[in-house]
């Protein structure tokens, strides 16, 4: 709770005005995006590791893989990679068009809890041992859910999960505020990976997902908590 009020509060506007000194109008959501990459790495490390070789948040990588797959790869699954596309594609469908009148900044607590929500649904499948689809289709879902809400917010350079443009941006361009953005950014999905490896070592699928719930609850409040905010003043 402290947690929350603090990022909802002084801390997330300090961080605004330090990564966005240009102003944005959803600069203030910044650190709950850099919590959200985190999350996209420790749900790829879940998968990747632990439900058999698939990808639920780097849709390029999964991508690559169900070509490796359809190629003959013995180690990677054609169908998880499918299962994994279709159910990220539903959750995208879903974020993208929900409430399309209403500005995204309003949206962006609840479309959270609903993926947390996902989660929830993807730790008790893994618990009761429902197999691993039970547990990837809600994960692939909630990370097109995310993907959904952060592409209407449109905040530069915080996409909470494609890299690959950032790195290049992060390298071609010339040093300024959107290199520091970046650089914490890719940080940020590092820092998950690492961690998401370490969790599934000592802890499994389920040590995982039980942390990415946790912070997906954790956004949700101090995003509802941004949303009663009053905007700072310039």
């Amino acid at each position: 709770m402290k947690w929350a009020r603090a990022v909802s509060g002084g801390t997330s506007e300090a961080a605004a005005r330090w990564l966005f000194p240009e102003g944005h109008r959803y600069a203030r959501l910044a650190p709950l995006l850099l919590v959200l990459t985190f999350v996209s790495a420790l749900v790829d490390a879940a998968s990747f590791l632990g439900l058999g070789r698939v990808f639920v948040a780097n849709m390029t990588g999964n991508v690559v893989f169900l070509g490796f797959a359809l190629s003959g790869v013995a180690e990677l699954s054609a169908l998880a990679s499918v299962v994994a596309l279709t159910g990220f594609l539903a959750g995208a469908v879903a974020g993208g068009s929900w409430r399309r009148d209403v500005e995204a900044g309003r949206l962006f607590a609840p479309l959270v809890a609903v993926q947390a929500l996902l989660a929830a649904f993807a730790l008790a499948a893994e618990t009761a041992g429902w197999g691993r689809y039970a547990v990837l289709v809600p994960l692939a879902c909630g990370m097109g859910l995310q993907n959904a809400v952060v592409h209407r917010l449109g905040v530069p350079d915080l996409t909470t999960t494609v890299m690959t443009r950032t790195l290049t941006g992060l390298a071609a361009d010339r040093p300024g505020r959107a290199t520091v953005r970046r650089g914490v950014s890719v940080t940020a999905l590092a820092a998950g990976a690492l961690s998401g490896g370490l969790l599934h070592a000592r802890g499994g699928v389920e040590g995982v997902v039980v942390t990415v719930l946790a912070l997906l609850l954790i956004v949700a409040l101090a995003g509802h908590r941004w949303r009663r905010a009053p905007a700072p003043s310039a």
